[in-house]
């Protein structure tokens, strides 16, 4: 069953760290659903913004520890996604 390319990419991740990987090695970073693989990440984000992906790198990051009054709890984990652009191709962000 082939999914939404939307609901697999979440959003991207603009932050200092990131862009430093986008001028460099035309790498852009991006918030991707915790079920999907590189493959399905790979499809949807050559769909989304028409480039060529060489690669996909994941990693899934811990939620981080809350507190509330005496409540102790996490945030929840989140699945990131580095994707390596053949050379050349941009995605324009803003």
């Amino acid at each position: 069953m082939k999914k939404d390319s939307y609901r697999i990419v979440k959003r991207p991740l603009i932050t200092e760290k990131g862009m430093q990987g986008v001028n460099a090695l035309h790498q852009y970073p991006f918030e991707v659903e915790m079920s999907a693989g590189k493959a399905e990440i790979k499809a949807a984000i050559e769909e989304i913004f028409s480039v060529h992906v060489q690669s996909v790198r994941t990693m899934i990051r811990r939620g981080k520890p809350r507190r509330y009054k005496h409540w102790k709890g996490a945030t929840m984990p989140w699945k990131r996604a580095v994707v390596t652009l053949a050379p050349g191709e941009t995605i324009e962000f803003i």
